[in-house]
């Protein structure tokens, strides 16, 4: 059916302090807007994902978290810093991100885009085979260029020098261009710089420097939203978040430090999981 304000022309006449002029009609705009959240690459389980379909109870940092998000999406592009989500996994990072992502690209025009790490990382490399038709130029440069990227997972990655380099680039080169950035990881911030499961010792330490400067970190914690009852509520997750937290106070301190113990200790010396190279320095 025609667009009753242009009849499909994408233009529309209007009166302003007496003249006429010609506008761009809104059906233009929100064809340009689809078009952008069909490219930005979003998961399909996450589609559906919106800032008012985010499940809250009474946990505060959760709470938040969201109020951030929404305060982020509500002033796009008149932001100072991205946003780094932290926090285990199933509790709503990946959805907080990609409502923020879908949020700019409806209201703003804005070009998005969302990215496993992993994934960008596997289709990087793909193009080193000469039967790939796409060059790496060609990958990365909507990931440099992008309104506003969404990094996720970051730090699951397995560790490589060409990793490093590869990931140091493209922070790097969007941290010099002040280009926004959403990332979310299941790595912590921890007080003991030798504890490989930190986030430090996962991303090494210019690239943490450099996130420091880029986003506003959001850590919290609660229950596995993937681990739900069937129909469940707020109250069946807040249920959910106390007794996960007892299970974690209840844990005990010898079991824990011999799963860490098995583990590769990093050298503090050295950017551990971040060799970086010439694309970090």
């Amino acid at each position: 059916m025609p667009c009753p304000l242009c009849d499909d022309t994408r233009w529309r006449v209007v009166e302003r302090e007496g003249r006429r002029q010609a506008v761009r009609c809104d059906c233009w705009r929100e064809a340009v807007a689809a078009r952008r959240l069909a490219e930005a690459r979003i998961p399909r389980r996450y589609q559906h994902c919106t800032l008012e379909s985010f499940v809250t109870y009474p946990n505060e940092k959760l709470q938040n978290a969201l109020a951030r998000a929404r305060r982020f999406a509500e002033a796009f592009p008149v932001v100072d810093k991205g946003l780094f989500l932290i926090g285990p996994p199933g509790v709503g990072k990946s959805h907080l991100a990609v409502a923020v992502l879908r949020q700019v690209i409806l209201t703003r025009g804005a070009r998005g885009l969302f990215y496993d790490v992993r994934e960008l990382l596997r289709l990087i490399r793909s193009t080193y085979d000469p039967s790939v038709r796409a060059s790496e130029s060609e990958v990365l440069r909507p990931v440099m260029d992008a309104d506003l990227l969404v990094l996720d997972d970051i730090g699951s990655e397995k560790s490589s020098e060409w990793v490093g380099e590869t990931l140091n680039l493209i922070v790097s080169t969007r941290y010099n261009d002040r280009r926004l950035t959403i990332f979310t990881s299941n790595y912590e911030e921890k007080e003991d710089a030798d504890d490989p499961d930190s986030l430090l010792a996962r991303v090494g330490f210019r690239m943490h420097s450099r996130l420091y400067e880029m986003c506003e970190f959001l850590e919290y914690d609660g229950a596995d939203y993937r681990h739900r009852p069937p129909n469940a509520g707020p109250e069946d997750l807040l249920a959910m978040w106390k007794v996960q937290q007892r299970r974690r106070v209840g844990l005990p301190r010898k079991a824990a430090t011999q799963v860490r113990a098995q583990l590769r200790k990093p050298d503090p010396r050295a950017d551990v999981a971040w060799p970086g190279g010439r694309a970090g320095t």
